[in-house]
């Protein structure tokens, strides 16, 4: 592991800590600070890209729970484990942000990316926004074994970092709520570090 990438997850860990002090701040009142006024509606960008980033991270957690199944190789393990850790957490954060803000966690009259304004029907083979896994890669990865496993995974999760990259900057350009907008700036900082990373751990094995 390299120094940026640990410098960028250190980051992201400060963010995370910074954004659940001040959610629980604006929740419950701090002394006398009054709770914050500003509550996004359903169909804003800050409640769009909870629910969809929520919907991203979780299949990244399941994707490296899969890999560390399929490989032995301690440099990729590390690797899964930090990602869902880490979008465990972040996933947590999101959906209970919408649980304050008393918002469903699903709005089926709306489009995955409609708060980006490039709301589309899910694509084919189960991938609903850009740089998910479709269905078919995810078998392949619970079928595939070591260094094609480690491949697989580091070929999707570079994809998915890259999808969620793009939401994570619509959200730090486009949400109204400061802790998720520096939550969302944490994540573009943090995956883009990965995405180096990985290409190095691919470079390697091919």
């Amino acid at each position: 592991m390299n120094r940026t990438y640990w410098a960028s997850l250190a980051a992201v860990v400060a963010a995370l800590v910074f954004a659940t002090v001040a959610t629980v701040a604006n929740a419950t009142g701090d002394g006398d600070s009054e709770p914050a006024a500003h509550t996004p509606t359903a169909v804003s960008a800050d409640a769009g890209f909870a629910r969809d980033m929520a919907i991203h991270h979780q299949q990244a957690v399941e994707m490296s729970f899969i890999v560390r199944d399929r490989t032995q190789n301690e440099e990729v393990r590390r690797l899964a484990y930090d990602i869902a850790n880490t979008q465990a957490n972040q996933r947590g954060m999101l959906l209970g942000w919408l649980d304050l803000w008393g918002l469903p966690k699903s709005e089926p009259e709306q489009l995955p990316m409609a708060w980006m304004g490039m709301g589309s029907e899910p694509g084919a083979d189960g991938a609903l926004m850009p740089g998910m896994a479709t269905n078919t890669e995810l078998d392949r990865l619970r079928k595939a074994d070591g260094k094609q496993a480690e491949i697989l995974y580091l070929q999707l999760m570079t994809e998915h970092h890259k999808g969620g990259v793009h939401m994570a900057q619509g959200c730090a350009q486009k949400c109204t709520t400061e802790v998720e907008r520096a939550l969302a700036q944490g994540m573009v900082d943090s995956q883009r570090s990965e995405i180096d990373l990985m290409a190095q751990m691919l470079k390697a094995r091919t």
